[in-house]
């Protein structure tokens, strides 16, 4: 017997890809006056939460792939958001921080930001929201 697929309105993956473009498009409209992509956004917020913290470590907090992150670290650069230091225990390795323009860019957004998250927040209930961020966590952990 053939063996048949979920529809697609009970497909995981679909679901998940429905959700993020259903958050992402106020937010990506939000980044376009700030003249900032998401994954651009996603460092910012990464390296403000981390402090001083080195490429690897934004890489996998802000679901990047260090051959991207490195453009991205380079553009927010030029834009004057973060600084590249060399760690002084570790030459080797690079050390990113935010500049006093990166952490106006976040304050100048953070209002509209939590605006979002408010209003997401309320139109799926408190108790819903908190759950659906635990599961999604707990998606992540999985070895699947």
């Amino acid at each position: 017997m053939k063996q048949s697929l979920p529809s697609t309105n009970r497909s995981l993956p679909i679901a998940l890809l429905r959700a993020r473009e259903r958050i992402m498009g106020p937010i990506r409209y939000l980044l376009t006056d700030a003249d900032l992509t998401e994954q651009q956004w996603r460092v910012l917020r990464v390296v403000q939460e981390g402090g001083p913290i080195d490429p690897t470590q934004i890489a996998d907090q802000a679901c990047l792939l260090l051959p991207s992150l490195t453009r991205i670290l380079q553009k927010l650069e030029e834009k004057g958001l973060i600084d590249r230091v060399r760690d002084e225990a570790d030459r080797r390795r690079q050390v990113v921080t935010l500049t006093s323009a990166g952490l106006t860019v976040i304050e100048e957004n953070i209002d509209a930001s939590l605006e979002l998250i408010e209003r997401t927040r309320e139109k799926m209930g408190p108790e819903r929201y908190e759950t659906l961020l635990d599961l999604l966590n707990d998606l992540h952990e999985l070895d699947i």
